[in-house]
């Protein structure tokens, strides 16, 4: 039994039988409509968000499986902020947008199993990937809240249950 793995990001509901997918499944001799109707239906749920997907072909059979992993945290912060892309020169530029801690609760919880262990330890790198993008949080800079983080007046968001 021979099986060959194909990784790919793609954007919750629009797989398409096109690059990357359809050249790399052809020579499997895999029905890509199959593949990509499976993949639109296991993602339609992220819509408007890339996430991975990993199709494994079992090439003896030609029978197919379909994983879809956890959309990055920053695909989930500009979701939430309502932007194409962030821009890494806020300092420059001004924000790229603006999420509610809330948002970056619920961003952090989403991403369980991934990162630092512990709530408050993934509520930070969410913090800090909003930071990269020139993204605030609540309109403050992520820096304030990072330091607001640490002096513990999230507590009480971040006790977990």
């Amino acid at each position: 039994m021979s099986k060959k793995e194909i990784n790919l990001m793609v954007e919750g509901g629009k797989a398409t039988a096109g690059p990357p997918l359809g050249p790399a499944l052809g020579p499997l001799g895999i029905n890509a409509g199959q593949v990509v109707a499976k993949i639109n239906e296991m993602t339609k749920s992220f819509a408007g968000i890339k996430v991975p997907v990993k199709v494994i072909v079992d090439t003896s059979t030609k029978e197919f499986e379909i994983e879809v992993g956890s959309p990055p945290v920053a695909e989930l912060i500009k979701k939430a902020a309502g932007i194409e892309k962030g821009h890494g020169k806020a300092w420059r530029e001004g924000n790229a947008g603006n999420i509610t801690f809330d948002k970056v609760v619920e961003i952090a919880k989403s991403t369980i199993g991934k990162g630092l262990d512990g709530l408050k330890g993934r509520v930070k790198e969410v913090v800090g990937t909003a930071k990269s993008m020139g993204i605030t949080i609540d309109g403050k800079e992520p820096k304030v809240v990072e330091k607001e983080i640490e002096q513990g007046k999230y507590d009480s968001f971040l006790a977990e249950t």
